[in-house]
């Protein structure tokens, strides 16, 4: 009788992952492949640098890696990869979600989309998105030194936004629900002003390197144009459940194609993304054994976590709780960090 296999939620990565350091990932895990080869040939096609020039032979460079259109696909590819190495026979992925740019890559990851429909989707966002460049996004804390929910402070962070909102052509808003940690967009003159009026804490406020206003009002100039140019893209029902920005979830045996391309080229690029409630919802609907984030990097696993101790899951507490029990028998895998990417590959 064979042994059952561990239960995984999978949580693909966002535009913040790839840097510096994670540079030289894609060459790492997908060199040769076939897919790797059709993303290159595909990019070539349109005059833009292959990822496999990007990653392995053109030296890293912020100004040129952080573009929309260069940085999203080579996030997916990377997480494509560390998905595609996920060792079938120990593990049963039983539901996928994301971060802002990971519903996109969860779509493919989900089977919603083909890989390679998934790969022209994000290409097309990422472009899109760059060229428009309309806002930004600042990033703050509203939780302690442990990671533990500070629910005043962040009521408090709520109504500065709207305080500052509308007064001197500011525009600010919520744009991600992110663990411990609130997101805004908003234009110049609003960030500015926030950014002034938050107090500092370590590296916050963080504004986000070329990052617009994402999951505001202000890309629907972007969402229209989306609408416009991806009107055919083929969705279909994914194979496992896809859990989307506002926690909802998309199943094979009831998913909507057309509902899903709605609220991918809709409401999810101008309303907030509540990445707590994602992960709130994959944990209480799904109960995995252990969460996986794919890489590159690992900076969403701080968040995660701070959202799982919100919830309380498997007992955790605080961030040195989670650290101990890491130590322990990881409950988070980050595929980004090698020692734990060997715990679950083939």
């Amino acid at each position: 009788m064979s042994e059952a296999r561990e239960r995984l939620l999978v949580v693909c990565p966002g535009r913040g992952t790839y840097s510096a350091s994670e540079w030289g990932t894609l060459t790492r895990h997908a060199a040769g492949s076939d897919w790797l080869a059709r993303f290159d040939a595909r990019r070539r096609e349109a005059g833009q640098p292959t990822l496999s020039e990007l990653d392995g032979e053109m030296p890293f460079r912020q100004s040129l890696h952080g573009r929309g259109e260069h940085a999203a696909p080579l996030i997916h590819a990377c997480a494509l990869a560390d998905l595609l190495a996920i060792d079938p026979g120990r593990y049963e992925i039983v539901a996928v979600t994301g971060n802002s740019m990971g519903w996109y890559i969860a779509l493919g990851a989900g089977g919603a989309l083909a890989h390679d429909d998934a790969f022209h989707l994000i290409g097309s966002m990422g472009q899109m998105m760059q060229d428009a460049l309309i806002g930004g996004q600042l990033l703050y804390p509203w939780v302690d030194e442990q990671w533990r929910p500070q629910w005043a402070q962040r009521r408090d962070l709520l109504a500065l936004i709207e305080r500052l909102h509308g007064e001197q052509g500011r525009e600010l808003y919520l744009s991600i629900e992110l663990g411990g940690m609130l997101v805004f967009g908003g234009n110049e003159a609003g960030l500015a002003a926030l950014s002034e009026a938050l107090p500092p804490r370590e590296r916050f406020p963080l504004r986000l390197h070329q990052h617009a206003a994402f999951h505001t009002p202000l890309q629907r100039a972007v969402r229209d144009a989306a609408r416009e140019r991806l009107t055919a893209a083929p969705f279909r029902a994914p194979r496992v459940p896809l859990i989307d920005g506002r926690g909802h979830v998309w199943t094979p045996w009831s998913c909507d194609p057309q509902a899903l391309w709605d609220y991918t080229l809709g409401e999810q690029l101008v309303a907030p993304y509540d990445f707590t409630a994602a992960l709130r919802v994959g944990v209480r609907e799904f109960a995995p054994d252990r969460i996986v984030i794919p890489g590159p990097g690992a900076s969403l696993g701080g968040a995660t976590a701070q959202a799982l101790i919100q919830f309380g899951w498997q007992g955790l507490d605080s961030k040195a709780d989670f650290q101990a029990r890491q130590d322990e028998t990881p409950l988070l895998i980050c595929m980004g960090i090698e020692a734990q990417r060997t715990l679950v590959v083939g």
